[in-house]
């Protein structure tokens, strides 16, 4: 990649001839105003064009960032978490692409998120070291639980208003990453840690703001809720990890919630009054393209060239050459979606080695192309998995399991996107049965189906979810999160070529 640094030392030397002076308009007659502005789950999300455009762009992002620093130097930029991994433009750089856009960009702090591990816990260590502003989590330790990994919190002063900005981290990390990713730090209890912390800060601070990837997901070990019920010392919490959209805050007693939803739909815009070191006022909303394009002018020209400059070295990368296949494999949209073939077959083997999991399946509306023949390119795996979807793994019973793959028949010969390829399992298919009663002959690693017995699946994250309606895989417990799909393809391709994948794990009658 570019020298990053070089670019950021340029890009600030800019900002700062460019911007007037600080109107510090924030002491007014009703009290010093605070600004917070913030962003959560954006899952390297930085362009215009991402989900559909509904992603408003970084360049655009850091030019509201910095108007708003222009006009008003009582402003404070946090960011909850699950920021650096997600897309190829990022995740080729493994996240240092999203630290140099960050830095352009005017961040003040941000709080690391589950998916800020998929890199591994020294990875985000490397990270953090390449930001010009911190890192913050109070329950984040090393794994013997006797000091932090990064500082817990980071104090701020407007106009002699002091501001605490305490960082959590969810403590479903441990299961919502590969279990590998995390095996050197440790997540102490987020309400335990806030119960000591927060009193003290309070003692010491006019505003406490909890910058936490924690959510209000009801299905969680812990909420963002249960902690403000029971640490009640917090005046703010930007939040992230559940990827709700709270257009005005949720009160919960005397805390405001923040977040923004996922993926760079919106910033989060929160305005304090603070009067006799007391806070006063607290209002929150969210600014759509339209309310951060109004407040940029327009997108920031140090980003804009970065992200155009990444994109240039991404295409190159994507070129390279990873692995090699003898033959093509089909992946045509009629073949993978009604019937066995040997790419999903492919696929499927290669999550239940990386994952050592009883069976694994994939859905044929995941393959998206055929793999060629010859030479294996970046460019020809990712065109074949364009979502970035993560491999986990989940403890499922034997009638689950019957019930999923019942789903799975149940438009043939319809095409349909749900339509699983298998490993580690075999079974048939009576075509002319009525829907759900068209699958039997169940076996598990050669072994007749047992309803009652619980068997480790392996997948990708969409279909986990309840994708392609397989809701009865939603309130399974989740056992690991591997990786990004395509990585594990790679990995296997390289080790076992098509060894192995031929039909035969499916009957039709």
């Amino acid at each position: 990649m570019f020298n990053w640094r070089k670019k950021l030392a340029a890009a600030l030397l800019g900002m700062v001839l460019a911007l007037p002076l600080p109107a510090y308009a924030s002491v007014q007659k009703d009290g010093v105003h605070i600004t917070v502005l913030h962003t959560n789950d954006m899952h390297a999300r930085v362009q215009s064009t991402d989900d559909e455009g509904k992603t408003i762009g970084m360049d655009w992002l850091a030019g509201a960032i910095w108007s708003q620093k222009g006009a008003d130097a009582d402003t404070l930029v946090l960011d909850a978490g699950d920021t650096f991994h997600g897309v190829t433009l990022i995740n080729l750089s493994r996240g240092s692409n999203m630290a140099m856009l960050m830095n352009l960009s005017g961040y003040d702090a941000m709080t690391p998120g589950n998916h800020d591990f998929s890199f591994g816990s020294q990875r985000l260590v490397e990270l953090a070291s390449m930001l010009n502003f911190p890192v913050l989590s109070a329950n984040l330790m090393d794994k013997e639980q006797k000091q932090y990994v990064f500082r817990p919190y980071k104090s701020y002063e407007f106009n002699g208003v002091k501001v605490a900005v305490v960082g959590l981290t969810t403590p479903e990390t441990a299961y919502k990453t590969n279990p590998f990713n995390v095996k050197e730090v440790a997540f102490a209890d987020p309400i335990a840690v806030a119960k000591e912390l927060v009193p003290k800060l309070r003692a010491t601070h006019d505003v406490v703001i909890g910058l936490v990837h924690i959510g209000i997901d009801k299905s969680s070990v812990v909420t963002t809720d249960q902690i403000v019920k029971a640490v009640p010392g917090f005046d703010v919490i930007i939040d992230g990890h559940s990827h709700t959209s709270l257009p005005k805050g949720m009160k919960v007693g005397k805390t405001l919630i923040c977040q923004t939803g996922w993926h760079g739909h919106a910033l989060g815009k929160v305005e304090l009054v603070v009067k006799d070191h007391k806070l006063r006022k607290v209002h929150a909303s969210l600014l759509n393209r339209q309310g951060v394009e109004k407040l940029a002018q327009k997108p920031d020209e140090g980003v804009a060239q970065a992200l155009q400059e990444i994109n240039t070295q991404v295409k190159m990368e994507t070129e390279t050459v990873v692995a090699e296949s003898p033959r093509e494999l089909n992946g045509a949209r009629e073949i993978v979606r009604t019937q066995e073939s040997e790419l999903g077959n492919l696929t499927a083997d290669a999550l239940r080695q990386a994952t050592g999991a009883d069976a694994a399946v994939v859905n044929g509306g995941g393959l998206r192309t055929s793999l060629p023949a010859g030479k294996i390119t970046k460019g020809d795996v990712l065109n074949i998995f364009p979502f970035n979807n993560r491999v986990i793994t989940l403890a499922v019973d034997g009638k689950t399991l019957k019930s999923m793959l019942e789903l799975s028949v149940q438009y043939l010969p319809a095409t349909f996107g749900g339509f699983l390829d298998v490993s580690g399992m075999t079974f048939t298919v009576d075509t002319k049965a009525p829907a759900g009663k068209r699958v039997s002959e169940i076996k598990v690693q050669e072994q007749p189906l047992e309803e009652s017995k619980i068997y480790t699946l392996a997948l990708n994250d969409f279909t986990a979810a309840g994708g392609d309606g397989y809701d009865m895989l939603k309130g399974a417990q989740m056992k690991g999160d591997f990786g990004p799909l395509e990585s594990i393809f790679v990995e296997y391709l390289q080790k076992n070529g098509l060894q192995g994948i031929e039909l035969g794990r499916i009957t039709m009658k």
